[in-house]
């Protein structure tokens, strides 16, 4: 009997020998961390904040462009049913994981796939992560130094302050945000120390939404605001495909699996964890859908990509200037409480992929500081070459970020080692496998025939 044919039982016998090299280092019950203080097990509102910071990230700031490209209703539409796939999908892996007793995603891969199931996931976790925090250097570079889209320069925080400058350029206030803010944040070696952070990113996240939500209902009382399209303009069969190109986006805005595990590990009563992803769900899909309307209310067509480099431009209302600085200085501090939280789960599984047989890596301060600096350089170089949050975003959501959300979660309640699987699970793990396969190698397509076009033109 090979590894991926071994029963449940088999494999969870063979676990208990050896802690998953992805679960986190904190137990259910209390634990001394560094021998200073007792920890009694997460609260409910942390575990929200933790994971609502974690669904909340860079996404929020490329719907804005989504909804541009699809219209009103069939945007918001989409991001409801991506919403409730995800809802559904992480109930699919917490219901296995409670029956075997697993306590980390690569384990429940492991144990119904075997070893490559594990390291496939691991593997395109990691793919996914550094995608996504390229995305959060990029935005915060875009807000503070500036960037330039179809040959329009829209000026930074800093460059509108204080002039164009050396130290204000992207390489300089990259390398600043990556040794004073990023470096001590992703020191914690526990996630539920991150909650107060959480808690302020998903705050500083409904303070953008208020003011972006404000200045669209003053623009269009006053009669200023553009009104947007309500469903997609479609000219030909490529402007079709060109459709299929905001769900790899969309999809990257609500993967937040490869944390539940670590939240659901810390909690007191495990019993909290549906709620808890509910409750999550519920607040970041009111938060998109507020952002994408009434952002795209603000800007109309011209909505950019990264839609906080709209927020450069006379809003065309008192103190127009100061809103600006407040939005993207808010959501910039927002990114960067992020940013820690998922890079707690990128650590973990590179760790994984690199150190199976190791001990856990919270246990190993020099394997703990090497590959915590080597992502840290990596994600840095990368954010300084990468000009687009929608380039990133189109190949993480259409690769690594599907197979995480969807794929993996569908191919385990098929495989079913656990015998908890209902017919209504099955069909609905077909119908997101389906959808995801189809959806995702359309978009894939439509991209590389828009990059075949662009160099063909050029």
């Amino acid at each position: 009997m090979g590894i991926g044919d071994a029963s449940p039982s088999e494999n969870q016998s063979a676990h208990k020998e050896k802690r998953d090299e992805t679960t986190p280092l904190l137990p259910l019950k209390a634990e001394e961390e560094d021998g200073i203080h007792e920890f009694n097990g997460a609260s409910f509102s942390g575990a929200v904040f933790n994971l609502s910071t974690t669904i909340v990230g860079a996404g929020i700031m490329a719907l804005p462009a989504s909804i541009k490209m699809l219209g009103i209703i069939p945007g918001i539409l989409m991001i409801i049913l991506v919403a409730l796939l995800t809802e559904a999908s992480i109930d699919m892996m917490v219901r296995c994981s409670h029956q075997a007793k697993i306590t980390s995603y690569g384990w429940l891969m492991g144990d119904s796939f075997g070893q490559w199931g594990r390291i496939v996931l691991q593997a395109s976790v990691v793919i996914n992560n550094i995608g996504v925090m390229i995305v959060y250097m990029i935005i915060i570079s875009d807000v503070l130094s500036g960037t330039s889209t179809t040959g329009v320069h829209h000026r930074g925080i800093f460059e509108g302050w204080f002039g164009p400058h050396l130290w204000n350029s992207r390489p300089v206030v990259l390398l600043a945000t990556t040794i004073f803010v990023f470096a001590p944040l992703v020191s914690f070696k526990r996630l539920d120390s991150l909650r107060y952070t959480s808690a302020l990113s998903v705050a500083l996240a409904v303070v953008f939404v208020v003011i972006t939500a404000g200045i669209a209902i003053l623009r269009l009382i006053e009669g200023t605001a553009e009104i947007p399209k309500l469903f997609p303009e479609i000219h030909e069969i490529n402007s079709i495909w060109e459709l299929f190109t905001a769900v790899p986006v969309l999809v990257t805005a609500y993967i937040c699996h490869y944390n539940v595990h670590s939240i659901d590990n810390e909690l007191e009563d495990r019993s909290q964890t549906k709620p808890i992803v509910r409750t999550s769900l519920a607040l970041c899909s009111s938060v998109y859908v507020a952002t994408s309307f009434f952002a795209y209310l603000l800007f109309g067509e011209g909505t950019l990509s990264d839609v906080l480099a709209n927020f450069d431009s006379d809003l065309h209302i008192p103190f127009s200037s100061v809103f600006n600085d407040i939005v993207r200085v808010s959501y910039v501090v927002h990114v960067m409480l992020v940013f820690p939280i998922v890079f707690f789960a990128l650590r973990l599984n590179l760790d994984g992929l690199l150190f199976p047989t190791s001990r856990h890596i919270s246990h190993d301060n020099r394997r703990f500081t090497i590959i915590t600096v080597s992502l840290l350089v990596v994600i840095y170089l990368a954010a300084n070459f990468i000009p687009s949050i929608w380039d990133a975003f189109q190949f993480t959501g259409a690769t690594a970020a599907v197979l995480i959300g969807f794929i993996f979660p569908a191919m385990i309640i098929l495989r079913d080692s656990y015998g908890i699987a209902t017919k209504r699970d099955k069909v609905l793990a077909v119908t997101m496998i389906v959808l995801a396969v189809l959806s995702n190698s359309v978009a894939l397509y439509s991209d590389a025939m828009s990059i075949f076009y662009r160099k063909v033109e050029a």
